[in-house]
């Protein structure tokens, strides 16, 4: 198993918390980690036909069926249950009784929200992490080939392709989830709308092209979005408010958590594809992006990343803001450090007062750097951004 870093925060909440909950994709391990960390507990899968109806028709009794400390493997399957572990953490007082995982935000069921307020202590696992990659032998040698095979564990400890992978893992789980959470009737324009985000990871999300380009309506575009979002399929980039007096763009930037599905949502079929690709550099800022909101969530903290872009055009790919200062961060893919790179990250220096130590630009060569302008890391590093 490869050691994820978000196992001390699981273990330290659970002596804290009655529930704890864990929210992240399909596949991204969480049923792996939960099982290694908690050994010694009983697991029950809702995935299971006949354990799912048990609990949907009598949630009382299947909870007092496996009565003392559990996992609950897929729980939004049943919602119902919830009210009911309520009672139970209530009258028993006790850290760490149950451990829920679901492929869904759960913020999104009222009757969790509602039930579970203040009892339950929320963590995120994505899938892996350059830092938790940098174990396995040999899997970090080329961009290009980590863009392309992206970071969900079951490619590293199978010899499974992802050309192979992917396209089953769309069909399989996310497809069948996505109908699950909203009616869509029309697979083959939802398959395409796919697609057209994939086609726009790293750019601002407008609306009415997406739903122009797919034969939709703008209110349906939202519909759909919303459902990736809570599947862990995209997440929306906000832009950073603090203007400096310069009219900013308002919009937020559409990326994917995991390159390798934009990858293959795109029809790329190899590394060697990908390195002349027209959407390489947004590929490339999408995957460091991610990497910063993996670092954050596996410490369990809530993502702090924003963009920046004003309305003549000016941008800087990343805005970190921590308690004390802003960091700029500048996103390039290339593999030989330009003097260009740092002129974005020049003009927004000039505008807020902030130090060039504090600003760094991330590129697809492996070199450090620092310049008067700021830091250079190259794209195996980017933990040092955050450390």
């Amino acid at each position: 198993m490869i050691k994820r870093q978000l196992s001390q925060k699981l273990q330290q909440v659970a002596s804290q918390f009655p529930v704890v909950a864990i929210m992240g994709p399909r596949q991204s391990g969480k049923t792996t980690l939960v099982r290694h960390v908690f050994s010694d507990r009983r697991y029950i899968s809702l995935e299971d036909l006949e354990l799912r109806a048990f609990a949907q028709n009598d949630p009382k009794g299947f909870l007092q069926s496996y009565d003392g400390e559990v996992i609950f493997d897929e729980v939004q399957r049943v919602p119902e249950l919830f009210s009911y572990i309520q009672t139970i953490v209530d009258e028993r007082r006790q850290p760490g009784q149950f451990i829920l995982t679901g492929s869904q935000n759960f913020l999104l069921h009222e009757k969790i929200s509602q039930s579970l307020a203040g009892r339950v202590a929320l963590l995120n696992l994505l899938p892996l992490s350059l830092a938790e990659l940098k174990n396995v032998s040999s899997a970090l040698q080329n961009l290009e080939a980590v863009l392309f095979k992206g970071f969900y564990p079951r490619l590293y400890d199978t010899k499974i392709e992802p050309g192979d992978w992917y396209p089953s893992y769309l069909q399989t789980y996310v497809e069948r989830d996505l109908r699950q959470m909203k009616n869509i009737s029309n697979l083959s324009t939802f398959q395409r709308f796919l697609k057209l985000c994939a086609a726009r990871t790293g750019q601002l999300l407008n609306l009415s092209s997406l739903a122009n380009d797919c034969g939709i309506s703008a209110n349906t575009v939202g519909a759909w979005l919303s459902i990736l979002e809570a599947s862990y399929i995209i997440f929306l980039l906000k832009p950073h408010y603090q203007n400096f007096n310069k009219r900013l763009v308002k919009s937020p930037k559409l990326y994917f958590y995991d390159a390798g599905l934009a990858c293959s949502l795109l029809g790329i079929e190899n590394a060697k594809q990908l390195a002349t690709h027209y959407l390489k550099g947004g590929l490339f800022e999408t995957f460091v992006i991610a990497e910063l909101i993996k670092h954050r969530l596996n410490h369990g903290l809530t993502p702090n990343c924003y963009f920046w872009r004003d309305k003549l055009g000016h941008e800087i790919d990343c805005i970190i803001e921590l308690a004390d200062r802003l960091m700029p961060v500048e996103i390039k893919s290339g593999k030989t450090v330009a003097d260009d790179y740092f002129k974005e990250i020049k003009y927004w220096l000039e505008l807020s007062g902030n130090k060039p130590e504090q600003a760094w630009v991330v590129y697809g060569g492996e070199e450090r750097q620092k310049r008067t302008s700021g830091n250079v890391v190259g794209w195996k590093h980017i933990e040092e951004i955050v450390a």
